[in-house]
Order: structure tokens, then C-alpha cells, then sequence
């Protein structure tokens, strides 16, 4: 095999086929736009996340600053891949407190030094990640590949893609880590990500409900469950009673569109790990976009807003469960969040999808209405002695806390 391309000028980085190796190549672009629409379709068919107009509408996410890098891989010049990135910037506050919480118990004078640092420069740049993934949604988003791309060649082409133009990326600061996410199974071949220097570990599982037969509503669902949990059900069901659930077209959208987002920002602020910020029409641009395959259901107490949720009508008989929103002065009183819950299930149910990807928050109360935690992989390399210091703590801080699975069903 022959050797891989060197990083070149800022210049030059655009120029299309630039070569890999054998008969690969690839052209790289800063936005969305510029990408060639035939040549993602040809890749990239019915994956939502990698739709061109999705693309560019998370360009405009905000709180931190965020670049993307796309590459189209070919062979022969025909298309046969396509790589997605984020550039994230942190500033040392973000990491302040999670190496003061991993480092209280140890003395090396090092790490306290550099815990003062944090401290001292907690507005300034930190640390920039280069992220294979995207950093809105779980699950693999990073890459994909025609189907006849062997494993092997694809995540040679991914590992090499990556450290070429990660070493390119010194017109704005060098890179301080790459991280690749999430994925279901151990990247394979192992040894290849070992040669790379990457640190495989786990981060909060993804939870996914697979009905385990066919129901035709909830009420029906729910009769699969255990006195116990039958009886939670309901209960958290008759809170909702006087709560009107109203699926939002397009124009809707838009009139509620502030209090959609001002929803949305109480539960982003409540994260356990605050990354990138929607922007405030990401529901509407959404719904333009996806049409009926995007789903947003607000529910409405005396006419006012107090919760809504968003899904992804995908392929393989798939629910993909969006962002949601919580008035979390009345989450307790009316159940909001296991209520949005329930009304994915329905959804999902009425769809006649077989399975929910819930995603990775709140993984026990998910588990009550019959969600199962599926593992998921992350690959990370430090580039730097910054991000060395850093990487232990936010590796751990990354990792699922204890939580207690929930088995909702009756047993056989």
C-alpha cells in the first residue's frame, strides 16, 4: 500500500481527488453547500442526518464555536464515502470542575498547577476537539460508505482521512484530541485504531424499546407490563387527562416557536455536559425540510405550551426520538416527561415502527416503559500535553453514571 498524502497549505487543502492511496482520493469542504448532491445521495441514501439541507442548518448551531469539515472519499473518481466532522472550541471553565473532581485526592504538584490554571483562565480556549460524529445526536453519524467498501479498507480510509486533515487544521489553532462516536460494536480491525493511538471507551448507553409484539396502541402496550409497572402507567397517564397533545404543522411551529425554544433551552441547561446550543428555528427548518417524515407534538395546558417533543420518522421500521422540551416548574405535577414518553410510544405504535432509539438521557426512567441500554463505543486521541492532562477526567466525566435498569414486562 502505498503511503498517504502529506498535509499541505491552507490553500491547497480544496482541491478536488486529492490522493490517498491506490486508487482513493478525496475533496474536502468547510460547508454543507458546497457538497455535491449526487455524490452524497449516491452514499449517504435515506440517512436523515446526513442530509445536505440537516447539514447546514446545524452550521448554525451556537454557544460554542463550532466549524464543520465534510469529505467525499472516491474511488476512481467515482463516490464511495463521506466523512463528517465538527471542530468544537472549549474554554478551560468547562473543564475546571471536572479535573478538580478527578484530581481532589491525588498530590502531584502537575495537576494542581494546571487545576489553578483552569481556574484562573476559565474564559480562554482550551481545548479544541475534532469530533468524526456529530455532537446533536447519538449514534454512528460520523461516516458512511457504499456497501461495498470492505470494513478494513473503509476504517483505513476513516483513520487516515481524519489524521491527514485534523493536522491541517492551523489557520484558527491546532488540534488538541480527535474523538470518533458512538458506535454499537468495537471498530474493527482493533489493531489498526491501536496504530492511530486511539483510546477506545464507553460513554451513557443509547436506549432502545423494541416492541415484542405487534399492539396496536398504548393502552394495549402497557397491558404487556407487570401489575407494578401497569399500575405506575396509568397513573402517570391520568395526570395527563386534562392536558390537550396537538401535532404542530409547519405554520403552528413557527407561532410557537419561541416558547418551543425557551422549553428546549430548560432541559439543554440541565445536561449533564452542555455542547452545542440549537438555533432558535432548528424546529420549523426541521419540518421544511423533513416534511411528515419530521414529527413535533406540543402539549397545551389552557392553551399555553408547557412541553413538546420531536422525532424522526427513519427507515427500517425506526422511531429516531428528537429534542424535547420541559416546563419543569410543572414537570412533577402532570408527569411531562414520562407523558412526552408515552406519546413517542404511541407515535411510534400508530407509525407501525418497531423500534425507538431514545438516545442517552435518563436512562432508568426510560427503562420503565420497556427501553433496553445498548452499549456504545467512542475512540479518542490526545494531540497535545493539554489534552493528555484533560482526557482522564473527561473520559470518566463521559462515562454512564450508576443507574439501575427497570424490566417493565411480565416474565415468561
Amino acid at each position: 500500500m502505498a503511503i498517504f498524502c502529506k498535509p499541505i497549505s491552507s490553500k491547497k487543502r480544496f482541491i478536488p481527488y486529492r490522493k490517498l492511496f491506490e486508487s482513493y482520493s478525496f475533496t474536502l469542504y468547510e460547508k454543507a453547500a458546497l457538497i455535491p448532491e449526487n455524490d452524497l445521495l449516491k452514499i449517504c441514501t435515506g440517512d436523515v442526518f446526513f442530509n445536505k439541507n440537516f447539514l447546514n442548518l446545524i452550521e448554525k448551531c451556537k454557544n460554542i464555536k463550532v466549524q464543520m469539515r465534510y469529505c467525499v472519499i472516491y474511488e476512481n473518481k467515482l463516490p464511495i464515502g463521506f466523512l463528517y466532522c465538527q471542530i468544537t472550541d472549549f474554554n478551560a471553565g468547562v473543564f475546571g470542575e471536572l479535573v478538580k473532581n478527578e484530581n481532589s485526592d491525588r498530590s502531584s504538584k502537575t495537576l494542581k498547577l494546571f487545576e489553578k490554571y483552569l481556574i484562573k483562565n476559565r474564559h480562554e480556549n482550551l481545548l479544541r476537539l475534532f469530533t468524526c460524529g456529530n455532537n446533536l445526536v447519538s449514534g454512528e453519524h460520523g461516516f458512511c460508505f457504499i456497501n461495498s467498501v470492505p470494513e478494513k479498507i473503509k476504517h483505513q480510509l476513516v483513520l487516515h482521512t481524519i489524521d491527514l486533515i485534523s493536522k491541517e487544521e492551523t489557520k484558527t489553532g491546532t488540534i488538541s484530541a480527535v474523538l470518533i462516536k458512538d458506535f454499537e460494536e468495537h471498530l474493527k480491525p482493533k489493531q489498526l485504531f491501536k496504530t492511530f493511538k486511539y483510546e477506545v471507551f464507553t460513554v451513557e448507553p443509547n436506549l432502545i424499546l423494541e416492541f415484542p409484539k405487534k399492539v396496536d396502541s398504548l393502552d394495549e402496550y402497557i397491558q404487556l407490563f407487570s401489575k407494578k409497572y401497569r399500575n405506575r402507567a396509568k397513573n402517570i397517564q391520568k395526570k395527563f387527562l386534562d392536558i390537550d397533545i396537538k401535532e404542530l404543522n409547519i405554520t403552528e411551529i413557527k407561532t410557537y416557536e419561541t416558547e418551543i425554544y425557551s422549553l428546549y433551552i430548560q432541559v439543554f441547561k440541565r445536561a449533564k455536559f452542555k455542547l452545542l446550543q440549537l438555533p432558535n428555528n432548528y424546529f420549523s427548518e426541521c419540518k421544511l425540510i423533513f416534511k411528515e417524515q419530521f414529527k413535533v407534538y406540543g402539549f397545551f395546558k389552557n392553551n399555553q405550551l408547557i412541553a413538546f417533543n420531536s422525532s424522526f420518522l427513519l427507515k427500517d421500521n425506526v422511531l429516531e426520538a428528537h429534542y424535547i422540551g420541559i416546563n419543569y416548574e410543572l414537570n412533577k405535577e402532570y408527569e411531562l416527561y414520562q407523558n412526552t414518553l408515552c406519546n413517542i410510544v404511541t407515535l411510534a405504535i400508530n407509525q407501525n415502527k418497531k423500534i425507538i432509539n431514545f438516545g442517552r438521557t435518563a436512562a432508568e426512567i426510560k427503562t420503565t416503559i420497556g427501553a433496553k441500554p445498548k452499549e456504545l463505543y467512542c475512540y479518542i486521541k490526545a494531540q497535545n500535553t493539554i489534552s493528555k492532562l484533560v482526557q482522564k477526567s473527561l473520559i470518566k466525566f463521559l462515562k454512564p453514571d450508576e443507574w439501575i435498569p427497570r424490566n417493565p414486562f411480565k416474565e415468561e
